[in-house]
């Protein structure tokens, strides 16, 4: 199956339809379904509440949140990837804890205060305005909330061509995601780290993955 037409798509919305629609495996889906080990670490301590979940994807975390006690709202551009995860949601018995929200990031506006907001892995080949997003996500943490965000520490086994070391602009550090936040008194840190953790990559061998990882947690 050939990858290289989703490459050269510039819209967002068009370009994660596509990829979602092409990048399919024999499950139907893009992703491995499983949450990613670092959010489920970090949550862990955190009593369940309301959370939201920028670019949630196929909705693995989502539905791991939603397993575990909180109510969700799962957003992110592409329908059919939504669309996976409403559908194991019904499977799991877990439909009427996830709201899923098709929107783009660059533009939508929280309509309400969370006790958690994630966002894991927000990069993108196409334009995507990262640090506004965040920053949006940060107002719409609920006061004794937390914003969590997670991305790539390093670059992946076989970063290209979407993604090519030599061409892509580098990746944000814990501190330099906490200062593109711009946030105001009132927030204590309480993680800010790169964790490793193992992963099976897409040929079922395990790799060492770098997360780069920022827990805030708004007192007032």
């Amino acid at each position: 199956m050939t990858h290289a037409h989703d490459d050269a798509i510039t819209d967002p919305e068009e370009f994660w339809e596509t990829r979602y629609l092409n990048r399919r495996g024999e499950s139907g889906r893009m992703w491995s379904g499983r949450v990613n080990a670092t959010i489920a670490h970090q949550v862990a301590d955190v009593t369940p509440g309301t959370a939201l979940e920028l670019g949630s994807g196929e909705g693995a975390d989502a539905l791991w949140l939603a397993a575990e006690g909180w109510t969700v709202t799962a957003v992110d551009i592409s329908g059919r990837a939504l669309a996976v995860g409403a559908a194991e949601a019904e499977r799991q018995g877990l439909a009427d804890r996830i709201e899923w929200v098709q929107a783009d990031l660059a533009t939508w506006q929280p309509p309400a205060e969370y006790d958690l907001v994630t966002s894991a892995f927000l990069h993108s080949p196409v334009e995507l305005p990262r640090e506004a997003i965040l920053r949006r996500a940060a107002a719409a943490v609920a006061p004794g909330g937390r914003l969590l965000v997670v991305g790539h520490g390093a670059f992946p086994p076989g970063s290209h061509p979407e993604h090519d070391v030599e061409d892509a602009p580098p990746l944000p550090t814990p501190d330099e995601v906490l200062a593109a936040l711009e946030l105001p008194r009132g927030w204590e840190v309480e993680t800010n780290a790169l964790v490793d953790r193992v992963a099976k990559w897409r040929d079922g061998t395990d790799v060492t993955l770098t997360d780069s990882v920022l827990r805030v947690r708004r007192v007032r």
